[in-house]
């Protein structure tokens, strides 16, 4: 055969290969079929023999095609363990003992934008004809970005579907909240709520069974996101129908203790405090499951109180070990602040806590203050307190007064 014949075989060749994995590509073919493609096509159309074929893929070089090679070829190659020398167009790669590329004769590193994105390894059919490297290294480079962009197609769609997720979240999380809180003469609330991200773990409600009867609560789930709006969607679904119940406090934790282990066979957990006060008796009933204790602020004797009797955290046992309902009698007027760790835990500069003496004190230097003065001017201490260090936590305060 003439050497022009040869060439014009070899093209067409070369052609058909080319034709072959745009046209695949075009029609949009999996990452599989485009790999199987590719390799089939070098092996039928083009003198190879053998080739394996790497992908850069976080932070290493990932096996993606291996044909027809009998040594024992590594599954990953970490970045580290290549030097590539530009300059005198070696690349050096360091393997261990077991693994070995000495069958294959040669290696294509493939660059787009001065990015390396393959290494592709190779050993000719027939020794006594060349290769054309360059073809070989531009149908290559066509293949791999290719995958590269359906890599990142796919990730751009995972990153919609993961925004409309916790947009949907962030919906079902506001909807748990109250619509407005009340402002009367006789009881006034007011709440002061940030969360860490868009999707948080707090909850708070404050709901009038009667006209004498209140009921208000705070809770804390372990998680973020999605799963932990659910999680108390399904929480505060279970609260409001044991309260429109005549079931007791006892009774109350108890069975949200039991729905949540058994929605989540205690892998996840809620810190909850829940407080019930009756104005015609003057009580204050509360249990406590291993939340921040709520600060209790008697008006009239111009003292403030931890609560913290109740049980432990709602959702690790299937059965709580200890439940204590705590009775405070006499109440005319009082001031509560619930609050969650957000709070608390929320940094300065100098990585210091503001912790609960810091809160402590405060509340005991504002004792009886009407709760839109008290959040005005907490607030402002916290600001002062952190100079814009970023919050770690979601951060809930919900200040109750009962006059």
């Amino acid at each position: 055969m003439d050497t022009e014949t040869f060439k014009y075989q070899r093209k067409e060749l070369e052609l058909k290969a080319l034709l072959e994995i745009t046209q695949a590509i075009n029609e949009n073919q999996s990452e599989v079929v485009l790999s199987n493609i590719f390799k089939f096509t070098c092996l039928v159309h083009l003198n190879i023999k053998a080739l394996v074929l790497y992908l850069a893929k976080d932070g290493a070089f990932e096996k993606m095609i291996s044909h027809g090679v009998k040594a024992k070829v590594p599954q990953l190659i970490p970045l580290d363990d290549i030097q590539d020398e530009k300059s005198s167009g070696q690349l050096r790669i360091e393997l261990a003992d077991e693994f070995s590329f000495r069958e294959l004769e040669t290696y294509l590193p493939v660059y787009h934008k001065d990015k390396m994105l393959a290494i592709l390894f190779l050993k000719r059919k027939d020794l006594d004809q060349s290769l054309d490297l360059d073809f070989t290294e531009a149908l290559t480079n066509i293949l791999v970005v290719a995958l590269e962009n359906k890599r990142f197609a796919r990730k751009q769609l995972q990153q919609e579907v993961l925004n409309r997720e916790i947009a949907i979240a962030s919906q079902v999380q506001q909807m748990l909240f109250p619509a407005e809180l009340p402002d009367t003469e006789d009881l006034k609330a007011k709440v002061t709520y940030f969360p860490h991200s868009m999707v948080g773990g707090d909850y708070y409600d404050l709901i009038q069974r009667t006209e004498d009867e209140v009921f208000f609560c705070i809770a804390d789930v372990s998680g973020k996101g999605f799963s932990a709006a659910l999680l108390m969607s399904n929480f505060q679904a279970t609260l409001r129908t044991l309260l429109r119940s005549d079931a007791d406090l006892k009774m109350i934790v108890n069975q949200l203790n039991f729905t949540l282990f058994e929605n989540t066979k205690g892998e996840r957990f809620i810190t909850f405090f829940l407080g019930y006060y009756n104005f015609k008796t003057k009580k204050l009933h509360y249990v406590n499951a291993g939340h921040n204790p709520p600060i209790l602020c008697f008006d009239e004797k111009k003292e403030s109180e931890q609560l913290d009797a109740g049980t432990t955290i709602l959702g690790a046992f299937e059965e709580l070990p200890f439940i204590e309902v705590g009775v405070r009698e006499n109440l005319n007027q009082f001031t509560i602040h619930l609050y969650t760790d957000g709070l608390t835990e929320a940094l300065n500069k100098e990585e210091e806590e503001y912790g609960e003496e810091r809160l402590e004190k405060f509340v005991d230097e504002h004792l009886c203050v009407d709760p839109d003065d008290f959040h005005r001017e907490f607030f402002k201490e916290m600001r002062a307190f952190s100079e814009d260090i970023p919050l770690r936590d979601d951060l809930t305060l919900l200040s109750i007064s009962v006059r």
